[in-house]
């Protein structure tokens, strides 16, 4: 696994600026296989993330980083803006529609904008998994900080 992380760090110092779009149901498989070999490997097994500082996390928290960044697709930011939405959709500022959600098929892997057909309520919705997943692991972290 580090050897991978590894080389695909060289790709990716090959190619800084290319980024290809993001798929929700890649992501969240992703997602859930570090989660199964967080609990097998344990938080001892740790890998750095391209762009994070050379900083080690572990499977885990390499697994909450990419569920934030997914997330955050779909919320808004400092400016009050959705990236995952057109800047002059009604979406974003309209106060009857601006807490409505669009799901689109895929992202923009730069800025977030969603692309493609904006009905994938399937994959896509599975942004509402990963609200809950962040949820329960912030809850269970503070069970077993009161312990």
């Amino acid at each position: 696994m580090r050897q991978e992380m590894k080389r695909l760090e060289a790709q990716r110092l090959d190619k800084e600026d290319w980024r290809g779009p993001v798929w929700m149901p890649i992501n969240y498989s992703i997602l859930q296989a570090l989660t199964k070999f967080y609990r097998y490997l344990g938080p001892n097994f740790t890998v750095t993330i391209p762009g994070m500082a050379e900083e080690e996390l572990n499977l885990r928290q390499v697994a909450n980083v990419l569920a934030e960044r997914l997330i955050d697709i779909s919320r808004r930011d400092e400016k009050s803006r959705v990236p995952g939405l057109p800047a002059e959709s009604p979406f974003q500022a309209d106060p009857y529609w601006r807490e409505l959600r669009l799901f689109h098929e895929y992202f923009h892997g730069e800025t977030g904008l969603g692309l493609g057909a904006s009905h994938q309520t399937g994959w896509t919705g599975l942004v509402a998994n990963l609200i809950k997943r962040r949820y329960e692991l912030q809850v269970e972290g503070e069970k077993e900080g009161s312990n």
